[in-house]
């Protein structure tokens, strides 16, 4: 049956759910949202500087939410919410769908399948836009998962504005699919490169839901 996925203890903020690993970004936001509101009524300065900054501080809230999935039934799901950008057979006979990452999408990734995290590695690199094709050599956490299927790999990329990816769990961590495994801070791309003979059944142009949308055919 589809489950309800729950994870590690996050970040929270006024009963809003937030991404784990949100808080270096989104505290000082808000803290500095607040207090000009605070200070509005008795400074020009503090009014003028309470709009942008409690629309930036409305904006970050956006940007983290962290909402909780009824997670599909499937071989493979999607790792990431966005676009499907390009979908590649590889020379290796796997097929690489790449999904892009808009600022308005849920930043956090999730397990496509259930197995074992059999690396976790970060390799570091530039930051142009995640749909430019020089993105392959961005700052990115490459995983490994041991899986029914063997072995899959998915890719966390970064892009021009992202610029930290923070990983929810370490080598040797066993997980459900569907379960939250990491953030890309203000998004970016994911790439998912499924094993020979598994048939893609996305196309590109159409938007995924992290841990909802289905990959593969039967």
């Amino acid at each position: 049956m589809p489950h309800s996925q729950t994870s590690a203890p996050r970040d929270s903020l006024a009963g809003v759910r937030l991404a784990r690993g949100a808080s270096p970004w989104l505290l000082p936001t808000v803290a500095t949202a607040a207090l000009s509101l605070a200070r509005a009524r008795r400074s020009k300065g503090a009014a003028a500087l309470a709009v942008p900054t409690t629309a930036l501080a409305a904006g970050m809230l956006w940007f983290f939410r962290d909402p909780e999935r009824e997670i599909t039934r499937g071989r493979v799901i999607s790792p990431a919410d966005g676009v499907v950008q390009s979908i590649m057979p590889w020379k290796d006979g796997r097929t690489r769908v790449a999904i892009f990452m808009s600022p308005l999408n849920v930043h956090v990734n999730r397990a496509p399948l259930a197995g074992t995290v059999t690396s976790v590695e970060h390799i570091p690199g530039g930051f142009v836009p995640a749909f430019n094709k020089e993105s392959e050599n961005n700052e990115r956490v490459v995983w490994h998962f041991d899986t029914e299927l063997g072995d899959i790999e998915m890719i966390q990329i970064a892009g021009a504005v992202a610029r930290r990816i923070v990983p929810y769990l370490p080598q040797g961590t066993k997980v459900e699919q569907g379960e939250r495994i990491g953030l890309i801070r203000f998004g970016s791309r994911v790439d998912l490169y499924l094993p020979e003979g598994v048939e893609v059944d996305v196309e590109v142009g159409q938007k995924t839901v992290a841990g909802v949308t289905r990959i593969d055919r039967d």
